[in-house]
């Protein structure tokens, strides 16, 4: 498929996962890239964001990129500036790829409407959509088992306003994989019904073969979605606890795309435990990015020997 961006994982098939798992693997080994001249990035966080920021970071300097400073609170955005228009500035002094994350969902579409020449990586839309943490958690589960199909997969928490919720059900769903998803029924998703099955999460941890637990979206809650109880009952509720994780299968793992709230979605001696993959998924992160941006590279014909 053309790369020249990467906004959804909605159109990926099975080959460009493996494609994009296979790179990163060799990234992982010591790969490197040659640009054909100087390549220039600029990461847009209108989010806060340390895992995803920090790691496209690593992963452009890693291959070579160039990168632009950019502050949201000192930018022409705190102006009135559209970010269309951003994204349009910045492709006119020649930016080659910009990383955005936004509170919007859908945020690109417009942007991809003009059809410029910068690049647009999704670093993550509102509720919409992740692609880089969903392929890194691909890459994750991969590792781990070797297959997709047949896997048994839970994904647990805050559904509603997840965007990793919904690009991870899109693809694993792709990929051959049986989801299901577990956490407050009020949370769930209707649009999410199509790719998996809700299950209470005692009914699921002893079955599955892999626990995708998901942070609490406390910036995107309204007041009338908060559920009626103490932040500390979560845990006990619906959270992955010491007592559920040891009912797992032996070759279960756990998995979070973090930031974790320690003690409310999972009790916190299991973020470090035999079976958490939690630390893995940010190794994989990196090379996963350093994947997908040279994948972008490439379709901008700006790989040596690509």
């Amino acid at each position: 498929m053309n790369m020249h961006d990467l906004t959804t994982v909605e159109n990926f098939n099975e080959a460009d996962v493996l494609h994009k798992i296979k790179l990163a693997e060799e990234f992982k080994k010591g790969k490197k890239v040659q640009l054909k001249r100087p390549v220039y990035a600029m990461n847009l966080f209108f989010e806060n964001s340390t895992r995803t920021h920090t790691s496209f970071e690593m992963a452009e300097q890693r291959l070579g990129m160039k990168m632009l400073e950019f502050e949201v609170q000192t930018s022409s955005v705190s102006k009135g500036e559209t970010l269309l228009d951003t994204v349009k500035t910045i492709d006119a002094i020649r930016t080659d790829v910009a990383v955005i994350r936004h509170p919007q969902n859908d945020y690109y579409e417009p942007i991809l409407d003009e059809n410029l020449d910068i690049s647009i990586v999704n670093a993550g839309d509102g509720s919409g959509q992740h692609p880089s943490q969903s392929l890194l958690d691909m890459m994750t589960i991969y590792e781990e088992f070797g297959r997709f199909a047949g896997l048994k997969v839970a994904i647990t928490g805050d559904i509603a306003h997840s965007r990793v919720a919904r690009s991870n059900a899109m693809l694993l769903n792709k990929l051959g994989a049986q989801v299901y998803f577990a956490g407050p029924e009020e949370w769930m998703a209707e649009d999410l019904a199509d790719y998996g099955t809700y299950r209470p999460i005692d009914e699921l941890v002893d079955q599955v073969d892999v626990m995708m637990l998901l942070r609490i979206q406390k910036e995107r809650i309204q007041d009338r979605d908060n559920l009626r109880m103490e932040v500390q009952d979560y845990l006990t509720n619906y959270g992955l606890t010491k007592q559920r994780a040891e009912r797992m299968q032996p070759h279960a793992i756990i998995m979070h795309p973090a930031p974790v709230n320690r003690g409310i979605e999972i009790e916190s001696k299991l973020v470090e435990c035999q079976r958490s993959r939690i630390f893995k998924q940010m190794t994989n992160g990196m090379y996963m990015r350093m994947a997908i941006l040279t994948d972008v590279l490439n379709a901008k014909n700006l790989v040596m020997g690509a």
